[in-house]
């Protein structure tokens, strides 16, 4: 496909996307930007959560993921659902009862100042790694098919995708995403039924041949319970889901943002639920859309790429279809990632403004001005470490993201879980110690699982193991009751 075309495309969608944004934050202030005024829609916010969820990992990974896994993943995204559910019905209320900008300030109100400090920092850590990795396998695909021919340095690709971020992004915050996110929502959403559409019709499928190939195929398998030692076992999977759609979106400023900017919880809790449902329909048209890939590549005699991750660009746009396929590729892979990178460019600045600088206690001018500064260094350092992704060549895959994600959330969700399903304290100062040491101990578990426990692979259960990890080092951490008539400090957690 002509790398002018791919431009002109990418250009013309980008030119949308800044309307789009203009016209949603040009009224927005700082409160705005941080939790959208909480004014928004909820049945808009739910439309705009099912794109949100999906990053450019996932429209590039998933498709080829089929070979190796099946389907897998559903399974996970069962225990999606089930996560979404605990999170409208446990978390939102809570919050929505604090009145938070930052989710985190809850542990500071529960346990003290350096749980909430670890708190902030963990998931800066967190969604700095996780929006650089998958913004840099998209760096990877415009490099591959706009850069390069036009004999472009990966440096100046970079720099142009973090500033096209933070330019879409620096006015309106939230508010911007929330349209901007549906806008992508519709982009992706068509994007993948079309090319289901096309693929399918070169096949010479039309819907019940479709749906036959799809579920008789060797790919098609949903249900693993037979080997608990497999990675793909249905409650490795299903419990993983459950917890780490709490710990990535429950505990995760980027995405509480947009739930917090509904009017009230109830409309929240709507948009949760609904979205989650919805979600697992988007990621099925995904993995349907990679049995067809390898259909494709079966009956044709195409070699497939020894990266799973490069089936869905190099069919879509290696000259196989009409060029609209190619087209729609690229508009479904812009669209997921630079919204992704939007949202987490947004919530790091909020977090690290309102988290580690503690600027919301200023004045509205003073906070308006750190903000901005802020949002500028947050892109640069999410622009150096695309670089850095780079010059060590560590390819992206979806794996890799929920594993460093077990690594990274898995203090995050011990903490929140000790401070609500407890009324215990603990001494603060050696939280940072307990956050530390967790990740510390599943990482030496899952490198000698095989050896240690008979052949067993530990998978993305992990996130579990770490968050008992640290609610177990909580429980050490306990502080002796204070005689009657001491006071003691704000327990969130009974009012």
């Amino acid at each position: 496909m002509s790398p002018v075309i791919l431009s002109i495309t990418i250009i013309a969608y980008f030119v949308i996307l800044f309307t789009v944004s203009y016209i949603a934050g040009r009224k927005a202030d700082n409160e705005g930007f941080f939790v959208g005024n909480r004014k928004s829609t909820w049945y808009i916010v739910a439309f705009a959560m099912i794109g949100s969820s999906i990053s450019g990992v996932t429209f590039v990974s998933v498709p080829g993921m089929v070979q190796a896994s099946g389907f897998s993943y559903l399974q996970m995204v069962l225990g999606f659902i089930v996560g979404q559910f605990i999170i409208a019905f446990l978390l939102v209320p809570l919050f929505y009862r604090m009145k938070l900008v930052s989710i985190y300030e809850y542990l500071e109100n529960r346990f003290g100042a350096m749980s909430y400090i670890t708190g902030a920092w963990f998931f800066f850590v967190s969604k700095m790694l996780g929006a650089a990795v998958r913004l840099f396998l998209v760096c990877l695909t415009l490099q591959l098919l706009i850069f390069e021919p036009f004999q472009l340095p990966f440096l100046l690709n970079v720099a142009l995708t973090v500033f096209i971020v933070w330019l879409y992004t620096f006015r309106g915050g939230v508010r911007s995403l929330i349209w901007t996110d549906s806008l992508k929502t519709f982009c992706l959403v068509v994007s993948v039924i079309l090319c289901i559409y096309y693929i399918a019709s070169n096949l010479q499928l039309d819907f019940k041949g479709l749906i036959t190939t799809v579920s008789e195929s060797k790919f098609s398998k949903l249900f693993f319970f037979d080997d608990i030692n497999d990675k793909r076992y249905f409650f490795k999977y299903f419990l993983a889901g459950v917890f780490t759609v709490i710990a990535m979106n429950g505990l995760d400023q980027d995405m509480m943002q947009r739930n917090l900017s509904c009017k009230n919880f109830r409309d929240s809790q709507k948009n949760m639920i609904t979205s989650g449902i919805l979600q697992f329909f988007v990621i099925l048209l995904f993995l349907m859309l990679g049995v067809l890939l390898y259909t494709f590549t079966a009956q044709q005699g195409i070699i497939n790429p020894d990266k799973s991750d490069e089936l869905f660009p190099m069919i879509a746009t290696g000259g196989y279809f009409p060029a609209i396929v190619g087209i729609l590729f690229i508009i479904g892979l812009i669209s997921s990632a630079y919204s992704a990178a939007g949202s987490a460019l947004t919530a790091l600045t909020t977090s690290f403004t309102v988290d580690i600088l503690k600027a919301h206690k200023k004045e509205e001018a003073i906070l308006s001005k750190i903000r901005k500064r802020v949002h500028i260094g947050m892109a640069i350092v999410m622009g150096l470490v695309i670089f850095v992704f780079n010059l060590v060549n560590s390819t992206s895959v979806i794996d890799a993201i929920y594993t460093l994600a077990s690594y990274t959330y898995g203090p995050i969700l011990g903490l929140f879980a000790f401070g609500i399903f407890t009324k215990k304290q603990v001494y603060d100062k050696y939280i940072p110690v307990v956050a530390i040491l967790s990740p510390l101990l599943c990482y030496v578990l899952q490198r000698n699982s095989e050896a240690w426990f008979a052949g067993y692979q530990i998978s993305y259960e992990l996130l579990i193991l770490n968050a008992s990890f640290t609610f177990a080092g909580l429980c050490v951490l306990i502080r002796k009751e204070k005689k009657v008539g001491v006071s003691e400090p704000n327990k969130i957690s009974e009012q």
